[in-house]
């Protein structure tokens, strides 16, 4: 028997008392609230105790995961849309590490996409070489995500040597398959989508002097038609196997609603694809091998970035590939869910294992543009809401399903309340001198709050809504795992909010500030009341490690949590309730560290311009 599978049931084992305690609790709650109680106990059992159950869902944890962002295009400085993409792809690689007992299991990549047309004309417009501009506005990209505590493994450009390699290697592959073919393609192409479109994808759109010309129907941009001989990828031929992946996979694509869009694309047509431009057109490129009169399609070029950081061609990557997630914007769907499977599948490769796909963000209501000067520059937004506030606000109110708003009092309103507020008053409650003044975790005393409710004593303290509590959180590391495996942090950050308003509300309740430490009767319960919540702040400083990295550790640091006790996988809550010993019962608690996160002025908001590139 392997010694995952003994770690396993003996968890397992440690958990059986718990269920039946946790179902106990429920019972006593449901017979005072009167509520259905078949319904709600299907809700408890062992898999609701901690994370430190899911090791057998997670026997995977020896296996690989490989995340990635879109490679992002260098003709325009960053923005906030860019960020959001970076730090959803952090913290599900982030999460993932907490979850495994390696590192190295785990990679995570992004980068900078800088060939194609649109690259050639903004390094001319701007009077710079191409590759000027590649390394001014890469460097841009960065240095933000530095700042923004991105935790890339690698950091991927396309004018790199090993990407020439690779794209050049996946080119031979598709044209050794019988794949590539040479001939006249004569059709609409968009410059600032960098891809060709049918004569349906295209629409007349008026100009300010009433003329019109044609544009894009699902982006707007501008088209011209293009008439050149290229190499020409058989994408028909992938239609009937593309629907067969995804009808197979419902996941593969998620939020499911993109899912749906997707296999609706492939109803239509799906005509053979050009993956060349004329060299005299297109010149900073990537050439077709074997014909320098020919450059690489971009996003053909774009998309073997992927396999490039995991050392394609080379056999290495093999153990990293298809256990994939790419993390993308809606704008880029069908590049990623109809081209690259396509690509891939021709090449005698599976497609990636999952595509999590998010929605854009709006300013005040409107559209980011240049034009109306409202793009929004991320890197002030960290300067003044700190890097941990701004990631906490992207990653909580960001909802993949559909585009999200940004206003800087939106902003100062969620942080002042959830971070401020509610998680560093009960921090600062629980850790203050005149509550807590040996500055311990003080003991749990099981008198005062026994494992069984509903008894009655001298000593019972605990009422029905501790029991809620105790319930609430013992479920959340569970509860949060599932949203990350769903795409939905913003989901498992509302969780933890909630959870962190219960202990809030049960601080309140028993008002430790009242209570005497000199009493023989109120020394057990204050001692009780602030190990209860002091093991809730631990709970929730170790599932927001993967959000808000440095506001955590100081969380945890203040609790006197060492490195090696914040694996989600060992997070076991409050065992002092299940009749198991706490190892942080008498610790002393970590150095004072200040505020946890102190209050934005609400009066000093500004919309905070980007910087032109």
């Amino acid at each position: 028997m392997r010694l995952s599978h003994v770690l396993s049931e003996h968890r397992l084992l440690r958990l059986r008392p718990v269920c039946t305690m946790l179902r106990k609790s429920v019972l006593w709650l449901l017979g005072r609230t009167g509520a259905s109680r078949l319904s709600l106990l299907e809700d408890f059992g062992p898999r609701y105790y901690s994370l430190g159950s899911l090791s057998a869902r997670d026997d995977a944890r020896d296996a690989r995961a490989y995340f990635t962002t879109p490679i992002f295009y260098v003709n325009a400085a960053p923005h906030i849309g860019h960020l959001y993409s970076a730090l959803l792809a952090d913290a599900l690689s982030r999460h993932r590490r907490l979850r495994g007992p390696s590192t190295a299991a785990t990679r995570f990549s992004t980068g900078t996409d800088e060939h194609g047309l649109k690259i050639q004309q903004a390094a001319a417009t701007a009077g710079l070489a191409p590759t000027e501009l590649c390394d001014r506005v890469s460097k841009h990209f960065q240095q933000l995500f530095q700042e923004a505590g991105i935790s890339c493994t690698d950091f991927i450009r396309t004018t790199e040597a090993r990407h020439r390699v690779a794209v050049q290697h996946f080119w031979g592959v598709l044209k050794s398959r019988g794949l590539l073919y040479k001939g006249v393609y004569e059709g609409w192409y968009c410059a600032s989508d960098e891809c060709f479109l049918p004569e349906a994808k295209v629409t007349r759109q008026l100009g300010p002097l009433g003329d019109s010309f044609p544009v894009s129907l699902e982006s707007g941009h501008p088209v011209s038609w293009t008439k050149e001989e290229n190499y020409i990828f058989r994408l028909s031929e992938f239609r009937e196997p593309l629907q067969r992946w995804l009808r197979g996979n419902p996941q593969a694509i998620t939020p499911e609603p993109f899912h749906h869009v997707v296999l609706q694309w492939l109803d239509e047509e799906l005509p053979d694809l050009s993956v060349s431009r004329r060299s005299s057109h297109l010149h900073w490129g990537i050439p077709v091998p074997g014909d320098d009169s020919q450059t690489i399609y971009v996003w053909l070029d774009a998309l073997v970035n992927y396999l490039t950081v995991i050392g394609y061609p080379n056999a290495e990557f093999k153990s990293w590939w298809p256990a994939t997630s790419h993390i993308i914007g809606k704008d880029i769907l069908k590049f990623h869910a109809i081209y690259w499977p396509a690509f891939l599948l021709g090449a005698g490769m599976s497609p990636p294992q999952r595509i999590y796909v998010h929605s854009h963000w709006t300013v005040c209501g409107q559209k980011m543009s240049k034009s109306l000067g409202n793009v929004v520059d991320p890197r002030t937004c960290l300067n003044r809401y700190t890097v941990d506030g701004f990631r906490y606000f992207l990653l909580r109110q960001g909802v993949p399903n559909w585009d999200c708003d940004y206003y800087d009092e939106k902003v100062v309103k969620l942080l002042n309340s959830e971070l401020a507020d509610a998680l560093g008053g009960l921090l600062n409650r629980c850790t203050a001198k005149r509550i807590n003044p040996s500055e311990t975790y003080p003991a749990f005393c099981t008198t005062c709050f026994p494992s069984e409710p509903g008894l009655v004593g001298p000593s019972v303290r605990a009422q029905a809504e501790d029991y809620a509590l105790v319930s609430s959180v013992a479920t959340l590391p569970k509860q949060v795992a599932d949203h990350y495996d769903n795409f939905q942090i913003y989901k498992a950050l509302e969780a933890v909010s909630s959870c962190v308003r219960q202990t809030n509300g049960f601080v309140q309740r028993h008002a430790p500030w009242k209570l005497n430490w000199e009493s023989p009767v109120d020394a057990p319960w204050l001692g009780t009341v602030l190990h209860v919540a002091l093991e809730c702040l631990r709970v929730f400083g170790t599932l927001l490690q993967p959000v808000t990295p440095s506001l955590a550790d100081k969380l945890l640091s203040r609790l006197g949590v060492s490195a090696s006790e914040r694996n989600l996988g060992e997070l076991y809550f409050l065992p002092r309730f299940y009749g198991h010993p706490c190892p942080f019962e008498g610790r002393r608690l970590g150095p004072e560290t200040g505020l946890l996160f102190p209050r934005l002025d609400p009066s000093r908001t500004w919309l905070v311009k980007a910087h032109r590139t």
